[in-house]
């Protein structure tokens, strides 16, 4: 999986009918700036309005996908978001001058071959990932629905299907690496069985379905009349059955595809959480409204996290940035480098970790037999962890060094002593302006507050 934020070189186009809608439509992906995310752009309404890939945003669910802001509505966009989460592309502006994506072949496979012409540019930032910090399930009995999300260092996703049908049967499919995405799922296309297709097409929907966008599962005996009524309604001179229950013999890409779609689908609605994810997800018959209340799920327990004010740490977990690579950062060297991993960074927070031990050189001296880290040590690394920060803001932090400029409003709340582990976080008040940085830091030790600060401090040039 990446480290860093990555989006597109250039522009790049595709055209074709919506699926549901029949309107036929060109999308434009566009580069985007960190942290931008995905966002949809309907540049045939007034004033162009952009609409977020939110799950906050999901406005409708019929065999689809369909999110609406600021007056704009995009329809089925799950394909197009399940190419962007398989490329591992973070920011994009998607341009639409339709209501809904074209529908293409009915996978995600057109839309990845077209990114990959452009090629992928990296960008200076960490990517944002959201990693499961406990179980999340989801349970629809009704429907026999579940789905789960467990913590794992990785994104790993497992589908099974099972539709009661002679034709699919029971179906498997997994997603063990997001780099195996382009490979294994994409080329997955959409599926409906023979009996919904009717009650899709009166129900004014699927009216840019065609034979050659969608699988459509023949799992019941079919008259030549009904047949005959099937080439009416689809457009076509003739349509027929293949021998393993599929309409006009078209030749599945993978004898579980209908699961590997479905695989596709969910990745696609996982998207809309909004940041890149980590953990394993296992689900069992899922569709789109189930998808889209697990995403929900999944934000609030992600909102939860991000305002708890207690930094998670996880020492098991590999870090942002070991000492070494800090050291490539930082000038400050034994026994004055006073950090030893950062467990997480992005372009406003930082949190670095201090494993206090009784061979610190300091406690020598200060309180011995009652040793007591110093509290202006204490503000040395939490400045240090913010160095990180602001440095992260510049093309080539190698180049650069952080002075101290002012610190305000310190308080120092329990003492450290030798055992402890100090989480330090820190947090930009403001962008940073002119080489100019202020932010908010706070030590905790066993989840306590331990002391607290507001720090100023100005990028400079080594060689000035």
């Amino acid at each position: 999986m990446f480290d860093k934020q990555h989006t597109i070189k250039a522009p790049v186009t595709v055209s074709g009918v919506g699926l549901h809608t029949g309107v036929q439509a060109t999308m434009t992906f566009c580069p985007a700036p960190v942290n931008h995310g995905y966002k949809f752009q309907r540049v045939d309404l007034e004033g162009q309005p952009t609409v977020d890939a939110d799950v906050d945003n999901v406005v409708d669910l019929s065999r689809g996908t369909t999110i609406e802001q600021n007056g704009a509505r995009v329809n089925t966009v799950e394909h197009t978001l399940a190419a962007l989460v398989g490329l591992q592309i973070d920011n994009v502006l998607i341009q639409l001058d339709g209501p809904e994506p074209p529908i293409m072949d009915g996978s995600s496979l057109p839309f990845i071959e077209a990114l990959e012409v452009v090629g992928l540019e990296e960008q200076n930032a960490l990517r944002n990932y959201f990693e499961i910090p406990d179980s999340v399930h989801f349970v629809d009995h009704a429907r026999g629905v579940e789905i789960a999300a467990l913590p794992l260092n990785d994104y790993r996703v497992t589908v099974m299907v099972d539709y009661n049908s002679p034709v699919l049967g029971s179906q498997h499919a997994s997603l063990n690496n997001i780099t195996q995405f382009t490979e294994e799922i994409a080329a997955s296309r959409t599926f409906c069985f023979l009996h919904e297709l009717e009650m899709l097409y009166k129900s004014n929907l699927i009216r840019g379905g065609d034979l050659s966008n969608a699988i459509v599962v023949v799992d019941r005996a079919v008259s030549e009349e009904e047949l005959g009524e099937l080439a009416t309604m689809l457009g076509k001179p003739k349509v027929a059955v293949k021998k393993e229950g599929i309409l006009n013999n078209v030749d599945l890409r993978h004898k579980n595809e209908p699961a590997r779609h479905k695989l596709l689908d969910l990745i696609g609605d996982l998207a809309l959480v909004g940041r890149p994810l980590k953990g394993q997800i296992l689900a069992a018959r899922p569709g789109h409204a189930a998808n889209v209340a697990f995403a929900k799920k999944i934000k609030k327990k992600m909102m939860e996290v991000d305002s708890s004010p207690v930094p998670r740490y996880d020492p098991s977990q590999p870090p942002v940035m070991d000492v070494n690579q800090i050291s490539q950062t930082l000038p400050h060297r034994y026994p004055f480098l006073l950090i030893d991993k950062i467990i997480h960074l992005d372009q406003t927070t930082v949190t670095g970790v201090k494993n206090v031990t009784m061979n610190e050189e300091f406690f020598n001296g200060h309180f011995p037999g009652n040793p007591i880290m110093p509290g202006v040590l204490q503000i040395e690394a939490m400045a240090q962890t913010g160095g990180i920060l602001v440095l992260n803001t510049v093309p080539d932090p190698e180049n650069y060094l952080t002075l101290f400029l002012g610190i305000e409003n310190c308080r120092f709340r329990k003492k450290v002593i030798p055992g402890d582990t100090i989480i330090f976080k820190c947090t930009l008040l403001a962008p940073v302006k002119r080489g100019i940085a202020k932010m908010k830091g706070q030590a905790f030790v066993n989840g306590k507050v331990v002391m607290e600060a507001e720090m100023s401090a100005a990028i400079v040039r080594k060689d000035a």
